[in-house]
């Protein structure tokens, strides 16, 4: 029988088309021919469910990742995110500050990047890039007390995009900054970003959906992105009258339906803390609910990432009519709030055991693995 070392390309080419992303990583350091295989990406890696964005290790400065598919953290060099606060996630490519209140769009795992030009201010009364010039050396004493390392976890909300960079140039970034979580975008080659009027309070949620973006209040006011002639919010049909105590509303597009994401809290220790999700499916045009019992066998995702589902009976590790859903609350306790809702039982259970993986003391974000 021939060596393992000496079977054909083109059989080694088809073994990688079964392989995930770390099996794929894993193959192309058996040998040389092997990576010579690994490198021609022939074949995609299948597809993984969404992976976890955590915070980096402090000695070695490497991002740390958990894979949800094989229950295992990753640590991976990627120097261009050293000192970064991850602020969203769309597509497969991450939204990333630094400490000067800068920020890089990154394809995580091909390294391609785009620096994004200076945000807007974070209020009207403070604008965080001129201040930065007048700032000390340990960087404290940032608007309203906050120290830069927080402003960083604050300037941008949520950040999303309209494609796939690496599918289409002509892409749009969307953000919602500052205070009031004001929508502003930006496209290669602009200059800096574009803050969108027409909005009188703060907003909750943003999403792409059918050719254009939606913005969500928090009082359930729909709202769509014009960029001609010149951007503006414009509310979408009848308003969808939706009185809830729910702390934090997102929008997700299933499947080409537009639903309705609400996150309910409880407390513990004083702190809130989730105890359960309603999903509804507004129709605009016609403005009646309909609240959603299940998801038809699939499982969302939720969290500063553009929102995502996936079919969980294509991944055995994945809770059928799951919500996975990712929050920290900020206090003196570090009150660590993520898991996975079963809307079948009503149930949160955790992602992972923090006796064998410390928790997290950033937010973590849900990715999409896009590795070619």
């Amino acid at each position: 029988m021939a060596a393992w070392s000496d079977l054909t390309n083109d059989v080694l080419e088809y073994i990688t088309s079964f392989l995930t992303f770390p099996d794929h990583c894993r193959f192309g350091a058996v040998c040389k021919n092997w990576r010579s295989v690994s490198k021609s990406r022939r074949y995609p890696p299948i597809p993984q469910l969404p992976w976890l964005v955590l915070e980096e290790e402090k000695e070695t400065r490497k991002r740390k990742f958990y894979s949800l598919s094989d229950a295992k953290h990753y640590s991976i060099e990627i120097p261009e995110l050293h000192g970064r606060y991850i602020c969203g996630s769309s597509h497969g490519w991450l939204f990333a500050v630094d400490i000067k209140i800068t920020g890089i769009l990154i394809n995580p795992f091909t390294r391609e990047f785009f620096e994004l030009p200076p945000f807007p201010p974070f209020c009207k009364d403070v604008d965080v890039n001129t201040l930065i010039e007048k700032v000390p050396s340990d960087y404290m004493g940032g608007p309203r007390d906050y120290t830069f390392e927080e402003m960083q976890a604050r300037i941008v909300t949520k950040a999303i995009l309209s494609h796939d960079p690496k599918e289409r140039s002509d892409f749009t970034a969307m953000i919602m900054f500052g205070q009031m979580n004001t929508p502003a975008f930006w496209r290669p080659g602009d200059l800096c970003w574009t803050v969108v009027d027409g909005q009188d309070g703060s907003s909750y949620d943003i999403i792409y959906f059918k050719e254009n973006f939606y913005v969500l209040s928090p009082v359930n006011v729909i709202y769509v992105v014009d960029f001609e002639p010149e951007p503006k919010l414009r509310v979408v049909g009848p308003q969808i009258e939706l009185y809830s105590d729910a702390l934090e509303q997102y929008l997700i597009d299933f499947d080409g339906n537009l639903l309705l994401i609400e996150r309910f809290c409880g407390l513990d220790e004083g702190n809130p803390i989730t105890n359960g999700f309603d999903v509804i499916e507004p129709n605009l045009e016609e403005n009646i609910l309909y609240e959603w019992y299940d998801i038809d066998g699939y499982a969302l995702f939720m969290g500063r990432n553009s929102s995502i589902f996936v079919n969980a009976s294509h991944f055995p590790t994945c809770k059928k009519n799951g919500i996975y859903f990712t929050h920290i609350i900020k206090s003196k306790f570090a009150c660590h709030d993520f898991g996975v809702y079963d809307m079948t039982d009503k149930k949160i259970s955790k992602l992972y055991s923090f006796e064998v993986f410390p928790p997290p003391v950033v937010l973590p974000v849900w990715l999409t693995p896009n590795t070619w």
